[in-house]
């Protein structure tokens, strides 16, 4: 059992040199902190990472020091009695950061693994997506209007998977050198490669790596008015439009995964597409933002068959359980995923783990991006695979 005897929290930086929130609680069994990430592109429906400010949250913890005392903590649901004492009074990131700080404590005291405390009999690795090449608001200059351009490979061990994405990368760095005359061989936000070409042109360089490719539209960013404001080309396209033109992206170049390729309010728009390539994943991000409300909406509209599920949207750990939950029971697919503004905490691999995610979604390169996968093949070497 687990005893909080003081809770206390600081600003730190994250990967974009902006500032997060890093919880420490002190126990019986010793000292424990973890840290939350920040989004860029945060979808509208999406949990207020702080309740007012970072620095109120900061203050609150402190106020309520002294409150989390009287319970013990010995099993992973016994996280609803942390819940019921900040519930109202902080922020998703800074609840999501003092749950992971109890679940490390809790997984010490009792010889654990962190993710053994969620499934002792969880088995199924997750497959790498990899963010191969950036644009949208995670990039700058002229770019490509979709936000991400994903690398899926599918192997027998994630060590192979993050060996072949990191190869891919290299050499798609000799591509953009040889097809962008402005190209540089600069990083975006999620350390993926930065170019001027548009996301037609990206999908070409692509398609031959021999692993399944996934695209981030991240269509929020561009939706305005009822069309979709493309720049690079400048264009409009309407929802009809919109559909047509993914469409014939998924048929043109073998698209696996497509995330958000609609507005976040368009269900219908991600229902047509979904009764349209079957066999593809149509995955909710923002349409969903880790909301069992949103997902519960998505589920009934036959709108999506994938859900990304990013914990600090939420907060709490006991609902992301929940959302997992429903996710299978619906046989959706589950995608764990970093955010654009990371730092070194690695707990998203023993959750998403744990939780028996399909995907983990952590970019390829850049150390808090690797963090996390060297957890994940941590976890697989240790599980004997």
């Amino acid at each position: 059992m687990v005893v909080i005897k003081g809770v206390s929290a600081k600003a730190i930086l994250d990967s974009r040199k902006e500032k997060t929130i890093l919880v420490s609680i002190k126990t019986n069994v010793g000292s424990f902190s973890a840290s939350a990430p920040n989004g860029k592109s945060r979808g509208k429906y999406e949990a207020k990472p702080y309740k007012n400010s970072l620095e109120k949250d900061i203050e609150t913890l402190k106020k309520f020091t002294g409150y989390f005392s009287e319970d013990e903590i010995e099993k992973f649901e016994d996280l609803r009695r942390v819940e019921d004492i900040v519930h109202m009074h902080i922020g998703a990131n800074t609840l999501f950061a003092l749950e992971s700080a109890v679940l490390k404590a809790l997984a010490k005291e009792q010889k654990k693994e962190v993710w053994q405390l969620i499934n002792l009999q969880a088995k199924k690795l997750p497959r790498l997506v990899g963010n191969c090449i950036g644009g949208g608001m995670h990039s700058s200059g002229k770019k490509p209007d979709f936000q991400e351009f994903l690398l899926i490979p599918k192997t027998k061990t994630v060590k192979e998977a993050n060996e072949i994405n990191k190869e891919i990368k290299k050499a798609v760095e000799f591509s953009l050198k040889k097809e962008d005359e402005d190209f540089k061989s600069r990083k975006n936000d999620e350390d993926a490669w930065q170019t001027s070409l548009n996301e037609k042109e990206v999908l070409e360089i692509l398609k031959n790596t021999g692993v399944d490719l996934g695209i981030d539209a991240a269509t929020s960013t561009f939706h305005k008015r009822k069309k979709y404001l493309y720049h690079n080309p400048p264009l409009t396209r309407d929802s009809e439009e919109q559909a047509m033109y993914i469409s014939n992206l998924i048929k043109n170049f073998s698209l696996f995964y497509i995330e958000d390729p609609f507005f976040e309010e368009d269900f219908s728009g991600f229902s047509n597409l979904l009764k349209k390539h079957p066999s593809s994943l149509i995955v909710g991000d923002d349409l969903t933002v880790t909301n069992e409300k949103r997902f519960r909406k998505a589920i009934e509209e036959k709108s999506i068959n994938a859900i990304i599920v990013k914990p600090n949207q939420n907060g709490s750990l006991i609902e992301v359980k929940s959302i997992c939950e429903i996710a299978k029971k619906h046989g959706i697919k589950i995608v764990f995923s970093h955010r654009s503004g990371e730092t070194m905490e690695n707990i998203l691999a023993d959750l998403a783990f744990g939780f028996q995610a399909d995907f983990f979604k952590c970019g390829i390169t850049g150390k808090e991006r690797e963090v996390k996968i060297k957890r994940l093949i941590e976890i697989e070497r240790k599980i004997g695979r």
